[in-house]
């Protein structure tokens, strides 16, 4: 069996964090890495990721999470923020930043730019937060994975009132709304969730081929 399904077989979500082991800044800095080179819609990486380590706006984030410790007890918490709106402006710096990287005139991008505008425009714009949203599952999914390589735990979360995250980080006048909430640390012996079976669907139950 690969490295990667004994790594997705040890990871859950935890239920009980150590309050006092902490991630390492090496260890962080190799998940914000993970993150950062997470696929999205056009390569666009419409969110931002906010790691709260401030235990005081914590201890309000835990009040608007429904009083779950775990965030507040995780080493980090880190904040998946979708934008709310999409513009021209977005492709615009997409467009610049691949010329830049890839060495390649500006002009030569001109086509795919204009493609990409044009489809978004298409989106009507109560869809597009739905859109943005959708890519931080994409997002959180590299956390998981990279985290469970490192032995990390994660609990992957939506169980929170979106609209105080936001008043509470100053989303809304950033235009971003927070759309998941990943708590990062290392898991409390006495978590028992820690010692009881995965429970997955077969795969004669999951997979259809056709």
């Amino acid at each position: 069996m690969s490295q990667f399904n004994e790594n997705a077989k040890w990871r859950y979500a935890t239920k009980k964090f150590d309050a006092f082991k902490k991630v390492s800044a090496e260890d962080l800095a190799t998940l914000k890495e993970a993150i950062r080179l997470s696929a999205s819609s056009f390569g666009l990486q419409l969110y931002k990721v906010i790691v709260v380590e401030n235990p005081e706006v914590r201890a309000k984030l835990k009040e608007a999470s429904w009083g779950q410790a775990q965030v507040v007890d995780a080493s980090h918490l880190i904040v998946f923020a979708n934008q709310t709106t999409v513009t021209d402006t977005d492709v615009d710096s997409y467009i610049q930043n691949t010329a830049n990287t890839r060495n390649i005139p500006l002009d030569s991008l001109s086509g795919f730019s204009d493609y990409m505008k044009s489809t978004i425009k298409n989106i009507p714009d109560d869809i597009k937060p739905i859109w943005t949203s959708k890519q931080t599952y994409i997002a959180l999914s590299n956390l998981l994975n990279a985290a469970a390589e490192l032995k990390i735990d994660v609990t992957p979360m939506e169980g929170f009132v979106a609209a105080q995250y936001n008043e509470i980080l100053g989303l809304d006048k950033l235009n971003l709304n927070a759309a998941l909430v990943a708590p990062i640390g290392y898991r409390h012996e006495e978590d028992a969730t820690q010692h009881v079976a995965k429970v997955r669907k077969s795969n004669q139950d999951l997979f259809i081929t056709i």
